[in-house]
């Protein structure tokens, strides 16, 4: 079985991006885990033990701007991949106000 971390990090303001919601869903939408940020921008693990297939990651990018006081462009990120192999994966986001980046992390 695989298992995934992510990592959030706020580009704009040079620093992790603690308290961001994330929700792991499978591809019809089923919630297999949640969880916040650290202090770190981190969630060390979503989901527990994940079998080869489609997922989903919902970041709540808007629900964190806006506690901070920011308006933001992007209310939510969503970032969809496969795991076909028993590995970790781990999904970094690179966020700031009016974009976003992702790729695959080790």
């Amino acid at each position: 079985m695989a298992t995934l971390s992510t990592h959030v990090l706020d580009t704009g303001a040079g620093r992790p991006a603690t308290g961001v919601a994330v929700v792991l869903e499978s591809p019809g939408g089923e919630a297999l885990g949640e969880a916040r940020t650290d202090a770190d921008g981190r969630v060390g693990s979503l989901g527990g033990d994940l079998a080869p297939g489609d997922y989903r990651l919902r970041f709540d990018t808007g629900g964190w701007f806006s506690a901070a006081g920011v308006e933001a462009f992007y209310p939510e990120v969503a970032v969809s991949f496969t795991i076909a192999t028993d590995e970790h994966f781990h999904v970094p986001l690179l966020l700031s106000r009016y974009g976003y980046s992702t790729y695959r992390g080790s």
